[in-house]
């Protein structure tokens, strides 16, 4: 099937660590060519079986970060292979935008990076990120309830000389903080007192978007300094600007700094609202960008596609979309 002429324009979400779950992108590979053949080329440039760990486990081995980056790549980008099967291959979406990790995805998507760059980039940005912090030593929490200044006051009072900052800014009364874990547990009260109805633990292995990452950002910053990046094909939101990113040093500069700086993921969100886009596709496993724009827009579509059930409903998603 190619889109109806008369389709409106669609965006593409790409979701990042925290979205991860046994048999993401297996279904999927078992009924889309284009899929099944991301995963072996993942397998060839890595060295071991994406395909494998997504089915298998263990969960405590997937959500390791130097072997999560790169699989959730993967089965983000086996998913839109399969949406570009059904759309044409000369079909570009209005936007691709993705949180954090997922913002290569983005960049793959867009033609910026290639996926085998993409696969190395982010299994390096992995094992720094895993190394730059000893394990057990910090984390991540998502405060729901409060704004974004509210957190801030919050995380000021409580870091005592320890690294506690906002790491994203999801949606309205829904900010991540990240830092050392002496802190977060000072502070996980104090946003109960604030006004805060839950804190909530993330399932990530290090504290990401804050100081403590510095090192793997400089380590990143090396490894894109070799890449060939190109001029991205859509405009590819970033997630240091909440604004399309520029041109290839611009791309390079921002990715090293996302990697220490917060997630702005409301503003990347709200730029493509403001060009008219009411309609997107989550291509990944899990829904958790699919919530978030529907706290950000009501009014805004969202489709998730990670397995073979949302493959089926992209049809008719595409006819609703153009009625």
């Amino acid at each position: 099937m190619t889109p109806p002429e008369s389709t409106p324009p669609l965006a593409l979400l790409f979701p990042g660590q925290g979205s991860q779950q046994i048999g993401m992108g297996v279904g999927l590979s078992e009924v889309n060519a284009s899929a099944a053949q991301t995963f072996a080329e993942a397998e060839s440039v890595l060295g071991w079986s994406v395909l494998s760990l997504c089915g298998e486990g263990p969960m405590e081995r997937l959500t390791a970060t130097e072997h999560l980056q790169p699989t959730l790549l993967t089965v983000s980008v086996a998913a839109y292979r399969a949406l570009l099967d059904r759309m044409g291959p000369d079909w570009l979406p209005a936007a691709t935008l993705g949180h954090s990790l997922g913002e290569f995805s983005a960049l793959v998507a867009a033609g910026a990076l290639s996926f085998e760059q993409a696969l190395k980039l982010v299994e390096l940005r992995g094992k720094a990120m895993a190394e730059a912090v000893p394990a057990g030593h910090g984390g991540m929490a998502a405060v729901i309830g409060l704004d974004a200044e509210q957190v801030e006051q919050v995380c000021a009072t409580e870091a005592q000389g320890e690294i506690l900052c906002v790491a994203n800014l999801n949606a309205p009364g829904q900010v991540v903080v990240s830092g050392q874990l002496s802190a977060l547990k000072r502070a996980r009260q104090s946003f109960k007192q604030a006004g805060a109805r839950g804190v909530i633990p993330l399932k990530v292995s290090s504290p990401f978007h804050c100081a403590l990452m510095g090192p793997a950002a400089r380590r990143l910053a090396d490894a894109l300094a070799a890449v060939d990046l190109q001029t991205p094909r859509c405009p590819v939101l970033s997630n240091v600007t909440g604004r399309p990113h520029g041109d290839q040093a611009a791309i390079r500069k921002a990715l090293e700094a996302q990697v220490v700086h917060p997630v702005l993921w409301t503003d990347c969100v709200s730029w493509v609202l403001d060009q008219g886009v009411r309609n997107f596709v989550e291509l990944g496993p899990g829904k958790v960008l699919a919530g978030l724009l529907r706290r950000i827009e009501r009014s805004a579509r969202c489709l998730e596609l990670a397995d073979s059930l949302g493959l089926e409903r992209l049809d008719a998603f595409l006819v609703e979309e153009a009625a």
